[in-house]
């Protein structure tokens, strides 16, 4: 009797694990057929012939798989991101080497999909999925996180999705979707972020959003929705509000009191900017900027307590601002430029003043610093003439033009024979790009280049004294000024390189004064001492810049100083905020700004922590342009992208400081890349980064900047990446990192 009883639990047993077996086998090959589906993406190389159980095989950077309890839970794939890079228009075909082949059933990859039934998180991003999307993709029952970002979708969203109850992400940026957006959102109860942005969406503003209380992230930028904007104060848990560039055309809309970003530029908005904008205490960053409001923009806006960005350029806004606005302590940019504004400028917007912020208020009627009146006021202030004053006005102008052709024909002649010897090369390529600042913020006309003095900048340095000395470096002394309004500047002296004339010298410093970047160290203005002498090849130059008191990167990951020490997350925050601004000065102006001295001391940090590189753009005044000219070589092209090369490879380095730090790195280059090779192991990163890296990053965000710092210090300036993909994946780093800290909190917050 008791042998049976063994003999029965033996065959249930082994029933029951040939069934556990068989559910993961299933599992298996619905992965590999998905695979199969989607063309066999690199990404999934190491998914041929594995034997094992995918529930254990490591995640990667491009993909990740979860499993609970022998069930699927997340399947990541991300593709490659540049699949949407070149295509504009899509109509609903393949497309040779943007999308899947023509073979792709998006229906039938659906139906293998979807029988993974178990997932929780599915993310499918940059690979090419082209098609209509199918309502069946509701059979997902479990699913709480839906990414198909930047692939090629289009048609409308399926109504199904209103089915998937547990749903609280939804995120289908970069999609060709052109159809109105669906009404029933309100119907997912759980859904905090929702993102459509980057589509072709028309319609209006569906108004059931309004009822979903759970909503923090709405993004549905870069659309071309119409009509009213609805009140969203029902929205209480929103805290992100991205609708630019859409074509919305009513007054701005009344907005939940705990909001931190609302983005609502390049619309067609109307109105005054509603009072109640100023009780939004927890506001960080708003932008209203292209756009038709009117009125006076309430005091409140600028004072309140969070706001750091404030962006209300291009409108038709107009009155005073009271001189009696006492700015924000947070605030660090604002844009009132191109507008009608009148008065004086409030002495908190008074960049003469202060450098506490970057201010641009120009293409107004503004009384600015001792009381000097804005060229652009000209327009304001110019009266009507009379019709007879009309009629001699015309008569001379009829002549003027006579004799002005006539002139104008000399001229020609006579600057082509001059023109080629007197003008700098730069300064044919000066484009609308170099006149003002560019920045994921918007654009902003610098402010004109000051011609400083020899008294003014002997006087701020009391006669050039040992006590605002700050250092020296391979371009030259670095000064502390204080001018005479109280400001405090960086004045750097250095001896002009090669023989140039200080005409074109002038026109290379007004091109530098007008790259202007949030990351950028701000170049003010100059003074040349040239002891009267035309040939500036005895001259010495005088720089000025604002003044960053707060110390450079590497002091900050130094371990002399350990209360000062950067976490990981910070570091990022650094790195992200220097490739944006290296990235601005390769793609925003023209020409590109190289070989710009990147390296960890020339990272400056203002009183905010945000990054400032400065000793860039120096090849503007040295000429370095001109010189390869004058040698010839390869051609320009190949030069200046080897330029560009060189400023990835010099931020390689800047990456590897941020990972191992300054102790380790300044051990020399070729250690450092001797030493990349331990990065592959876990005991190799346990050994040589910085334990306070180790101590506060994800595994998956170290190992995205450390595949993108291999890449920057390749040998061969071909392999090299552009700063546009090594902003994308520092930023990529960045939100792995705060999903991980995240779940880290809930995970804590779980067990307390």
């Amino acid at each position: 009797m008791l042998y049976c009883f063994f003999h029965i639990l033996f065959i249930s047993w082994g029933f029951m694990t040939s069934n556990t077996h068989a559910l993961e086998a299933t599992q298996s090959q619905l992965l590999l057929q998905l695979r199969k589906h989607l063309e066999y993406p690199i990404q999934l190389n190491n998914w041929e012939n594995y034997t094992g159980d995918f529930c254990y095989l490591p995640s990667t950077l491009h993909v990740t798989i979860r499993c609970e309890n022998n069930s699927l839970t997340q399947l990541k794939i991300m593709g490659d991101k540049d699949k949407l890079s070149n295509v504009t228009l899509f109509h609903g075909f393949a497309i040779q080497n943007q999308t899947l082949s023509d073979s792709f059933s998006i229906d039938s990859f659906v139906v293998t999909l979807v029988r993974l039934s178990t997932l929780k998180v599915l993310s499918l991003v940059s690979l090419g999925i082209w098609g209509r999307l199918p309502d069946k993709i509701h059979r997902l029952h479990s699913l709480e996180v839906l990414d198909m970002s930047s692939n090629f979708l289009f048609g409308s969203v399926p109504n199904e999705i209103s089915r998937l109850q547990k749903l609280h992400t939804l995120t289908l940026d970069g999609n060709f979707f052109n159809e109105s957006i669906p009404d029933w959102f309100h119907s997912l109860s759980n859904l905090t972020i929702l993102s459509l942005k980057n589509n072709k969406l028309t319609g209006r503003f569906p108004s059931s959003i309004t009822k979903i209380t759970t909503i923090t992230d709405l993004s549905l930028s870069h659309n071309q929705l119409s009509g009213k904007l609805p009140d969203l104060t029902t929205s209480s848990n929103l805290r992100l509000l991205d609708l630019r560039e859409n074509h919305l055309d009513s007054e701005l809309p009344l907005l939940p009191k705990g909001v931190i970003t609302v983005l609502l530029s390049n619309n067609s908005f109307s109105g005054n900017i509603p009072a109640e904008f100023g009780k939004l205490n927890h506001l960080h960053h708003l932008d209203l900027s292209s756009n038709s409001l009117i009125g006076t923009p309430p005091s409140a806006v600028f004072v309140l307590p969070n706001i750091t960005y404030l962006n209300l350029a291009s409108n038709m806004l107009s009155g005073s601002l009271p001189n009696s606005i006492n700015c924000g302590n947070k605030l660090g940019f604002v844009d009132i430029s191109s507008n009608r504004f009148t008065g004086k400028l409030p002495s908190c917007l008074d960049t003469l003043s202060s450098n506490k912020r970057v201010v641009n208020f120009t293409g107004n009627c503004l009384f600015v610093g001792n009381g000097n009146l804005e060229s652009d006021c000209k327009r304001h202030t110019t009266k009507k003439p009379s019709w007879g004053k009309v009629l001699w006005i015309l008569i001379v102008v009829i002549c003027t033009v006579i004799c002005l052709v006539s002139f104008g024909i000399v001229l020609i002649i006579f600057r082509k024979r001059y023109h080629s010897r007197q003008t700098v090369t730069l300064h044919h390529t000066i484009s609308k790009e170099t006149e003002g600042i560019i920045s994921e913020a918007g654009t902003q006309v610098a402010p004109s280049c000051r011609v400083f003095s020899m008294e003014e900048l002997a006087e701020a340095t009391e006669n050039f004294d040992q006590s605002a000395f700050l250092g020296e470096g391979s371009i030259g002394k670095l000064y502390r000024g204080r001018l005479e309004n109280g400001g405090y500047v960086a004045i750097r002296s250095l001896s002009l390189f090669k023989r140039s004339s200080i005409r074109n010298l002038k026109v290379r410093l007004d091109l530098l004064s007008k790259l202007r970047h949030p990351h950028l160290v701000s170049f003010l203005g100059y003074c040349i001492h040239d002891g009267g002498v035309e040939d500036s090849n005895s001259s010495r130059i005088f720089l000025v810049y604002e003044y960053i008191p707060n110390g450079n990167f590497r002091a900050f990951l130094s371990e002399n100083g350990p209360e000062r020490l950067l976490k990981w997350p910070d570091r990022l925050a650094v790195l992200i905020g220097v490739a944006k601004a290296v990235h601005f000065l390769h793609t925003g102006v023209i020409p590109a700004s190289s070989s710009n001295r990147l390296k960890t001391n020339n990272i400056l940090l203002d009183d905010y922590q945000i990054a400032k590189l400065s000793d860039y753009g120096m090849s503007v005044i040295t000429g370095e342009l001109e010189q390869f000219e004058a040698k010839g070589g390869d051609g320009p092209k190949s030069w200046r992208l080897k330029k560009l090369a060189d400023d990835v490879y010099d931020f390689g380095f800047i990456l590897l400081e941020a990972l191992v730090g300054p102790i380790v790195s300044g051990k020399g280059e070729a250690f450092l890349l001797n030493e990349m090779k331990s990065f592959g192991s876990q005991d190799g990163r346990q050994r040589i980064v910085d334990p306070m890296v180790l101590t506060t990053c994800s595994q998956e965000s170290l190992s995205i900047v450390i595949s993108i710092t291999n890449k920057c210090i390749s040998p061969e300036p071909t392999n090299r990446p552009s700063f546009e993909d090594v902003l994308w994946n520092l930023q990529y780093a960045a939100q792995v990192q705060s999903t991980a800290d995240l779940d880290q909190k809930s995970e804590g917050a779980s067990q307390c």
